[in-house]
């Protein structure tokens, strides 16, 4: 049926031919627990508001965020039921008023709005048009899925807010996970001297997407081994971020993911003469046509730790829980 889309004043802005009674599977849950309780369910179909793209998902990448909301309350998202996911490959099936982006057909890839814009766990997704780019040519959904929440940690971790260059020293912690092994890449693409922290038996992937240097980070300090580092990217704990800003050359960043914390990092890296943020990932075009041109050039690769049909997005999760995947794990929507 057609939706009718009127200014204040009456004068009809817009026509889109949306059914708006279709419906869609999608993987919700009714309560915060383990993978169990998620659940296939039917929901309304999303309509694409204005500079909104509606997209046929084709497949959805996982992240550790998604089992931690599945998980624990308290954190960015409201009681469920919700449904999860914010990575998304797919083909555009309508657009909204005002996008010029993209038309019906475009293979795109994306990450819905961090954290509100969750819902790519579903046959159909809706978010703004500039949250997506074309999709790489040379990219599969699948490998396209896994790339926008984590690509984009990474790309703006090192690029905007550290502004990583060549010849630079750049310490990445759990270097071989989702963030990790797209950051080793992007710092190598720029020019870094790249040191990654993972367990031994990661270490020969690690050489092979372009760290320099590999350390165990068990049984080891990290502070002990490594010095003057212009920027260390930091997803475990605090208590790892505190350590790590001894490796720090005078004036260097620390970059923390945990957007929330028991430690004041700034204050504990003002008093070694070096400095810490907290960083949160957003939505963003540019962002997504950079990692593109990464892609096409050869210089970024997702690794697929596994692929699961979106009917068994239980067991991805319960795979998610262990936190000892190498690369992303992937759903994909018949």
């Amino acid at each position: 049926m057609p939706f009718l889309l009127r200014c204040p004043s009456g004068r009809l802005a817009s026509m889109i031919e949306t059914d708006t009674t279709a419906t869609m599977r999608a993987i919700s849950q009714n309560v915060l627990g383990g993978p169990e309780v998620l659940t296939e369910v039917q929901l309304p179909q999303p309509v694409p508001g204005p500079g909104e793209i509606l997209v046929r998902v084709r497949a959805a990448g996982l992240n550790p965020t998604d089992w931690r909301h599945r998980a624990v309350a308290g954190l960015f998202l409201p009681e469920p039921p919700f449904v999860l996911g914010w990575d998304v490959s797919g083909e555009v099936a309508a657009t909204g008023v005002g996008v010029t982006l993209f038309r019906p057909g475009d293979e795109v890839f994306g990450m819905l709005p961090y954290p509100n814009g969750h819902g790519a766990f579903a046959e159909y997704a809706a978010g703004p048009a500039r949250a997506f780019a074309h999709k790489p040519a040379g990219l599969d959904h699948v490998r396209a899925a896994a790339i926008p929440l984590a690509g984009l940690t990474a790309w703006q971790a090192l690029v905007d807010t550290a502004e990583v260059s060549a010849r630079q020293r750049v310490l990445i912690h759990a270097a071989a996970g989702g963030v990790g092994h797209f950051a080793v890449q992007i710092a190598k693409a720029r020019g870094a001297y790249v040191i990654g922290t993972a367990s031994a038996p990661n270490h020969d992937f690690l050489r092979g997407i372009g760290a320099d240097e590999v350390i165990d980070y068990r049984g080891t300090d990290i502070a002990d081994v490594v010095r003057d580092v212009d920027v260390v990217l930091d997803s475990v704990d605090d208590e790892n971020s505190i350590r790590s800003l001894r490796t720090l050359r005078p004036g260097g960043l620390l970059v923390s993911l945990r957007a929330f914390g028991t430690i004041d990092l700034v204050a504990e890296a003002d008093a070694l003469g070096v400095r810490a943020v907290r960083m949160l990932v957003e939505d963003d075009h540019a962002g997504m046509r950079a990692l593109a041109e990464l892609v096409d050039s050869g210089a970024l690769r997702p690794t697929i730790a596994g692929t699961f049909p979106s009917s068994a997005a239980a067991k991805a999760h319960a795979l998610g829980d262990t936190g000892r995947t190498v690369g992303k794990l992937v759903l994909t929507v018949p």
